[in-house]
């Protein structure tokens, strides 16, 4: 792939993690807490396959914390260690907000709560802001 085309995927992926982003906070705000945090998830997620792709890699998997650890250059990325704890606190809002069966006896619904979606927005955002600033390091 070209850098011109690594660039527009990269800037592809990261549009659709903002996204993500804003529909997590509508979902919040409709009180669909479970299905706000799984939205946050997936925004940490693409936001992280962004940065991926920024550095001409492909990235595979959807554990985020995993990705952070195999991502090539991540000694250049700032506060690293606070990556890693966003990273593996939204991990854990992948399965068990959307299958009844990720929790014992209880549905996303009422296992999930505003607190919840907060967290994993904040830290969904936290990812994003820092990769954006890697964009823009990184600016033609």
């Amino acid at each position: 792939m070209s850098v011109s085309r690594n660039r527009q995927t990269a800037e592809r992926w990261l549009k659709t993690a903002q996204e993500d982003v804003r529909v997590a906070e509508k979902l919040m705000g409709e009180k669909f807490f479970s299905h706000a945090c799984f939205a946050a998830q997936q925004a940490g997620e693409k936001a992280i396959k962004a940065l991926w792709f920024l550095a001409d890699q492909e990235p595979w998997g959807h554990s985020l914390q995993r990705l952070l650890l195999d991502f090539s250059a991540k000694e250049q990325l700032p506060d690293f260690p606070k990556w890693i704890e966003a990273a593996a606190a939204l991990d854990k809002l992948y399965i068990p907000t959307r299958y009844p069966n990720g929790l014992p006896d209880l549905t996303p619904a009422e296992s999930y709560f505003r607190a919840d979606a907060e967290t994993g927005i904040s830290l969904a955002k936290f990812l994003l802001e820092n990769i954006v600033h890697q964009f823009e390091l990184q600016s033609p």
